[in-house]
């Protein structure tokens, strides 16, 4: 017997036990974004690898130890896309979206990376991203923050999640708060391990990621990026703040908050939740005012956001609140000469009254017992039987599979009784 091929590892199936909770996760999303204008980009998986070399910066750890990278058989480098800003700059650099013009976007779909997996991380994993190309101003960082909080407040998980921010500056502070941080951590180096050690020397402010209990205790008293900020970023992180403030979003500076890509600046945030464990990142974004102009394009406004699917699908499961609606509405059952056309006749005709009625049928014969059997497995909340007395008199027994409640009425009728189920 030949061997049995499995999904390869980190890279997960999606079941249709789970699929309607990524719907509807998905769905809320969709909908959010629509009311507040913003439009979808659809972009490849696959792109030139240097692009992701330039955007997100040759000594990061996606770029060094987590794409997925192959020859074509032009001798191309191409890999699959690790996240998705670099490709929504490309495409819009491409397409001429940027001249003069502002864009709000936003995009959904696998994500890919080579990492260990482990709960809530996966090395294929799918990301809802949201891109703003044009504004300046700390109003529309506050925009962004207020959808997403939209988001946790309609998947009822608000009160489970929390803002952190925190403002990493120019690329000019960033590279003099570099100098004091290296000569901080050179004074502590023999308590760094070789993780941290390395990272002093290619992406410096990646260290305040650490885990370690010792090293972060040695970080508390490490110079305070905030104290190397330039007037321009903290009267932007003051204006965001105040914006914040008065629609009540609630919110923590986290020092310590840089973010692992080399193209952010000035505002980062994270929503982050304890119900996770260490995968407690739900969301994160900033500003990358630079991108555009480092892949070769004019000097472009940017700020963006990210939300992990298969984290915040994790979380709505961990809380308890991952019901979602039938696959099923109204199950048909049917017994007898002719009554299987006549039921799927009927169905057809209940689909195109009832928009998003889900109606689906019994295949395959049987007694009543079986078919009901059925009806109760999908979570029908009704069913409808037709048998060759009441094909003969146009009539169908309605039964409600909830409270039991059984009728008979006539076709003509059902789709009227059958409309609260939408």
């Amino acid at each position: 017997m030949a061997k049995i091929i499995q999904a390869i590892r980190g890279m997960n199936d999606c079941l249709p036990t789970k699929s309607a909770l990524w719907q509807r996760v998905e769905g809320t999303i969709k909908e959010i974004l629509h009311t507040y204008g913003y439009s979808e980009i659809r972009t490849p998986i696959v792109e030139m690898t240097n692009l992701f070399y330039r955007a997100i910066g040759e000594v990061t750890d996606v770029v060094e130890k987590e794409l997925y990278t192959f020859q074509d058989r032009n001798g191309d480098s191409l890999s699959l896309r690790p996240e998705g800003t670099a490709s929504c700059v490309r495409a819009g650099m491409e397409n001429g979206l940027f001249h003069n013009q502002e864009q709000r976007l936003w995009y959904m779909g696998s994500m890919f990376r080579h990492e260990r997996p482990q709960k809530g991380r996966y090395r294929q994993f799918h990301q809802f991203g949201v891109e703003v190309f044009g504004l300046t101003g700390p109003d529309v960082d506050a925009e962004l923050i207020m959808i997403t909080a939209c988001i946790w407040r309609a998947l009822g998980i608000i009160d489970d999640v929390h803002l952190e921010l925190n403002s990493i500056g120019s690329f000019e502070t960033r590279a003099n708060y570099r100098e004091a941080l290296v000569a901080f951590l050179q004074q502590h180096e023999s308590v760094l391990d070789d993780d941290c050690k390395r990272r002093m020397h290619t992406n410096t402010l990646r260290v305040f990621d650490t885990k370690v209990p010792e090293i972060q205790d040695v970080l508390t008293d490490a110079p305070k990026l905030y104290e190397y900020l330039d007037n321009e970023s903290k009267q932007h992180l003051l204006g965001l703040c105040e914006l914040l403030d008065s629609v009540g979003i609630q919110y923590s500076i986290n020092e310590k908050l840089v973010r692992g890509l080399d193209y952010y600046n000035r505002t980062v945030f994270e929503w982050i939740t304890g119900k996770l464990g260490t995968q407690g990142t739900i969301c994160g974004g900033g500003r990358y005012d630079g991108l555009v102009e480092k892949l070769g394009g004019d000097t472009t406004a940017a700020v963006g956001f990210a939300i992990g699917i298969e984290r915040l699908v994790l979380l709505i499961e961990t809380l308890g609140l991952n019901k979602t609606r039938p696959i099923v509405d109204v199950y048909m059952v049917t017994t007898g000469e002719g009554t299987l056309i006549a039921g799927m006749k009927l169905a057809e005709v209940l689909r195109e009254k009832i928009i998003g009625l889900r109606v689906m049928m019994h295949f395959g014969g049987g007694n009543f017992k079986k078919q009901f059997k059925r009806a109760d497995k999908v979570g029908a909340s009704v069913a409808l039987v037709l048998g060759e007395k009441e094909v003969s008199q146009n009539m169908v027994t309605y039964k409600d599979l909830k409270s039991g409640e059984q009728l008979i009425i006539s076709q003509d009728d059902v789709a009227g009784k059958l409309a609260q189920l939408v």
